[in-house]
């Protein structure tokens, strides 16, 4: 039953890391496989309208990714001459929002996969034997789960993902824990050990070559009761510190690294200090820990502290924000950062992570403890730095404020003030920034109040007639400030800025694409920065 035609599909949305899930498919369906005509495609690529696919199989990844994801799910059927029944949908938000795709009427038909490809693949895809589909007599091969991914197929698009020289794997899936924010318990449940990584990255190496670097994707490596034991595979595989690798026919060779994409565990890492000496013995770079709230601000540190002492002293770690924090919680978690780089002499970098409900189509939440305005403020801040918060004093300060007080200052400055904070204080001849300031400084708590509410209830296209709802004259007249900066000005100000090249040295904060986050959703728009957006990328100032 071979050379039959499989259509492969990741939506269209920008990612870090290759579809796991797909490459294991393709491995299911490929010449190692069922030796299937296997073809890979990223967004709706029509030059596949041609052909009569007997299976097409749709990757989903971010919940607030759905309208891409949509569009994904309506192209297959349409690929499909609308044959529901030959369309597979599966991956993170096809998971966590089950119901609500299931519940899509023009849907009806698809098969959408929940949860892990961890049993036969005739049972995990649902196939009907009775109805004589394609390999439903398929119940007791090996999980597609467990396939070796295939690398093959990252050929057949153009888009390049920022981390692919690697072996991707795991050595546990699940988490011992169930954090409410989280995905991973309703994913993979508890906590349990994978297969041999010997034998996937020896397989990976046999198939496609040899690698770079090895990301684990564990949600919780040091919960893993054979912690110690997987660490030394790692160093047995030659992912020792300094490891280098030297490719045929290359003339210098690369440096190799090890990274636990997810992150470790502070509250496990704070107990022993055996994680962090054991860790220290593999070429890890960085140490990811999360950093989720205060109250893990005593784990937190000490895992840092037992870090430094053991050379470990590039660090990177995930802050949860717009939970049940506000905006003091998140500003002492990162100023203690920059402590901690003074007194340790390590280098810590942040990447604040917006909380949206896992089951939530979009990124429109607002926690409790936030406004709308504050977000958006947070995130245009997020946009100038690159996503990045540096342990750095001067960067931090310059860009977060020395005191909780300045930083709730900044949160609240017009938006054009913040991403362009450089131009206003040095470049302005109008002194626009400082006017503003002095004006905002007369205000007391409760005609701020007043301004951040009205500000959090409209776009910022309709700021220009915000004033009309102001009850105090004071907060009518700031209100000016706010309303957007025409495009043609901003073009002024990015062409002047781009001349200057100390705030190019400023942007440079020594750390490499592939060891950024996945996602701080820096790409998500709401009417009030689409304008700051479509030069975002190319804007090196640092707010």
């Amino acid at each position: 039953m071979a050379n039959k035609k499989i259509l492969l599909i990741e939506p269209g949305y920008k990612n870090k890391y290759p579809p796991l899930g797909l490459m294991k498919i393709a491995q299911y369906h490929g010449p190692r496989g069922k030796r299937d005509n296997v073809r890979f495609i990223k967004g709706e690529d029509r030059s596949v309208m041609n052909e009569a696919w007997d299976r097409i199989y749709v990757t989903t990844l971010f919940s607030f990714e759905y309208p891409k994801i949509s569009q994904s799910i309506d192209f297959a059927l349409e690929v499909a001459n609308g044959q529901a029944d030959k369309v597979f949908v599966g991956g993170i938000a096809a998971s966590l929002m089950h119901e609500r795709f299931l519940d899509e009427r023009r849907w009806h038909g698809i098969r959408f996969i929940k949860g892990l490809l961890s049993d036969a693949p005739a049972v995990s895809l649902q196939l009907d034997e009775f109805a004589e589909e394609l390999y439903s007599s398929d119940t007791n091969g090996r999980p597609i789960e467990d396939l070796v991914p295939d690398y093959d197929i990252l050929s057949q698009i153009d888009y390049r993902y920022p981390v692919r020289d690697a072996y991707f794997a795991y050595t546990s899936r699940g988490c011992i824990r169930k954090c409410h924010f989280c995905g991973v318990p309703k994913l993979e449940g508890m906590q349990r050990d994978t297969e041999s990584l010997t034998d996937l990255v020896r397989a990976i190496d046999e198939h496609y070559g040899p690698k770079k670097d090895l990301i684990l994707m564990d949600n919780n490596v040091v919960a893993s009761a054979r912690f110690k034991e997987i660490i030394a595979e790692i160093r047995d595989l030659g992912f020792v510190p300094g490891a280098k690798l030297m490719r045929p026919g290359a003339k210098v060779a690369v440096q190799r690294r090890v990274d636990f994409n997810q992150g470790v565990d502070a509250r496990i890492l704070c107990k022993d200090p055996m994680y962090l000496r054991e860790l220290a013995t593999i070429c890890l770079k960085p140490l990811r820990i999360a950093f989720d709230h205060l109250g893990v601000k005593k784990p937190y540190e000490q895992a840092v502290r037992y870090a430094a002492e053991y050379g470990l002293t590039e660090l990177s770690n995930y802050m949860l924000y717009n939970f049940h924090d506000g905006p003091e919680d998140l500003f002492e978690r990162m100023r203690l950062n920059v402590t901690l780089n003074e007194e340790l002499g390590i280098r810590i970098w942040s990447f604040p992570m917006r909380y949206q409900p896992t089951n939530r189509p979009n990124r429109g939440h607002i926690g409790e403890k936030w406004s709308r305005y504050q977000l958006r403020s947070m995130q245009i801040v997020l946009q100038a730095t690159h996503g990045i918060v540096s342990g750095a004093p001067d960067f931090f300060k310059h860009a977060f404020g020395d005191t909780f007080e300045d930083y709730a200052r900044i949160l609240m400055m017009p938006h054009d003030f913040i991403f362009n904070r450089t131009w206003y204080e040095r470049y302005d001849q109008d002194h626009k920034l400082y006017e503003f300031q002095a004006e905002f400084s007369s205000l007391d708590n409760y005609e701020r109040a007043e301004l951040m509410e009205l500000l959090s209830s409209r776009d910022p296209r309709e700021f220009v007639t915000l004033s009309d709802f102001a009850a105090n004259d004071k907060v009518r007249r700031i209100l000016r400030f706010y309303i957007p900066v025409s495009k043609d000005e901003l073009t002024t100000i990015w062409a002047t800025q781009k001349e200057l090249v100390r705030l190019e040295a400023m942007s440079d904060l020594g750390l490499a694409e592939d060891e950024r986050v996945e996602d701080a959703g820096l790409d998500y728009e709401e009417e009030s920065i689409a304008i700051t957006a479509e030069l975002a990328p190319k804007q090196r100032a640092v707010a």
